[in-house]
């Protein structure tokens, strides 16, 4: 089970329900099991969901994982290619070792120098490709942290760029739009390396609207940004002042189309496989769902109000779907991230019988809670405790909130990452 204290916060058959429709979605992303049924060989055949590919003339296949999956999903594509593999090279958050692909570990949300000399050792061995090689690419949330190679500037210098504009409120277009022309290894870089070898991508998308140029920054997909746009987001935000840095010297991404003709990019997973999971197990369980968006964004202590809102005006049994990635400005000093944020403000709207939860779907919601429950049961013993609401808000500190009430969601690093799911439900 995923929701390691489930039965701890199932202390209603409210409670319980939503539970199990959250446990379904997080389950339908899990990489081991995606890439299990996904990916097949078969009569010297790839094949991956509905594509095809040719192992026959194949000299080397190497795979390269870079972001949260990687590893579990390289874990796994040992085994389906079996002898056929060559090795590779997979960069994670996490540590672990494989029996033919070199591991490496990261830092994220912010970059470091291993995060650099991992990056090094990728782009050597892409370097040394040919027309007869193959590359499989797992690429998925925390890349555009772990691809860190700047050109005349430190990571530390990035990293502060990259602080200012999370602090700033800056949405993940922003963000990697601007990252993109930060690394030498971002925006299509990885593809332009591999060049002239076929390169086939398998994209855990992250962002709102599944643009795959944004997922990990687009390391395998040629940009369509430009260093002026980078500008104005960095000028739109004032981040060179707030941080005392002058301008950095930011790179330009690779535009010509020959180093992306024999490349296919392929949306494996997103937050909308999650949805749909929910969906089903919403049925299944007596309830009316209905998936929203899966592209929903907006500062995450006013979409709780939103949400709530539209929820009231729905019948008894209601159940609805949101995926996506809200925003939080910083002006406390508190810690947790945008859905325990979601939650902590969605209590001063909840009404009995109705429930809100927005969970990471990567499992660390800035801390080691995936979410936070807002239901009546937490805000009856915010009362009996005596928190007050606004002020664990005013400060940012919703982690805090739901370590005294013990309504947080626990599930470990999951291995996966779609962005964020929410669920609201009428019981």
């Amino acid at each position: 089970m995923k929701i390691k204290n489930f039965r701890k916060l199932a202390v209603s058959e409210g409670r319980k329900k939503l539970l199990k429709i959250i446990e379904a979605g997080l389950e339908a992303i899990d990489t081991k099991k995606a890439i299990s049924n996904a990916v097949k060989i078969e009569k010297g055949k790839l094949l991956i969901h509905n594509h095809t590919f040719s192992l026959k003339n194949a000299e080397r296949i190497v795979v390269v994982g870079i972001g949260k999956c990687s590893l579990e999903a390289g874990a796994v594509l040992e085994k389906i290619l079996g002898k056929r593999l060559t090795g590779g090279i997979v960069l994670d958050v996490h540590e672990g070792e494989l029996k033919k692909i070199q591991t490496y570990t990261g830092d994220h949300p912010l970059m470091s120098p291993r995060n650099i000399d991992a990056t090094k050792k990728i782009i050597e061995l892409l370097s040394g490709l040919t027309e007869k090689d193959l590359v499989i690419f797992v690429i998925s949330g925390g890349g555009s942290a772990l691809l860190c190679q700047p050109k005349k500037f430190t990571c530390v210098e990035e990293s502060s760029v990259v602080d200012a504009l999370i602090h700033s409120g800056a949405e993940i277009h922003e963000m990697n739009t601007v990252r993109k022309h930060l690394s030498l290894a971002r925006g299509g870089f990885l593809a332009k390396y591999a060049y002239p070898a076929r390169v086939v991508s398998l994209i855990f998308s992250d962002v709102i609207g599944d643009n795959l140029e944004f997922v990990a920054s687009g390391p395998t997909v040629k940009d369509s940004t430009t260093l002026e746009q980078a500008k104005i987001v960095l000028e739109k935000y004032k981040i060179y002042e707030k941080i005392g840095l002058s301008p950095l010297d930011l790179i330009e991404t690779p535009k010509d189309d020959k180093y992306f003709e024999r490349v296919r990019n392929i949306l494996f997973i997103s937050n909308q496989t999650a949805l749909d999971a929910m969906s089903e197990r919403s049925l299944e369980l007596g309830y009316m769902p209905r998936i929203c968006k899966n592209n929903l964004s907006g500062e995450a202590s006013e979409v709780a109000k939103e949400i709530i809102n539209e929820l009231s005006k729905e019948n008894k049994g209601t159940v609805l779907l949101y995926g996506g990635e809200t925003t939080v400005k910083i002006k406390g000093r508190g810690k947790g991230g945008r859905n325990q944020e979601m939650s902590l403000s969605g209590l001063r709207y909840i009404n009995d019988n109705q429930a809100l939860i927005s969970v990471a779907s990567d499992g660390r919601d800035n801390s080691d809670n995936a979410g936070g429950i807002c239901d009546i049961i937490t805000r009856e013993k915010a009362k009996k405790l005596g928190l007050d609401i606004e002020k664990y808000l005013k400060n940012n500190d919703s982690f805090e909130f739901f370590a005294k009430t013990g309504d947080y969601l626990k599930t470990g690093d999951t291995g996966s990452n779609v962005a964020d799911i929410i669920i609201a439900i009428n019981n």
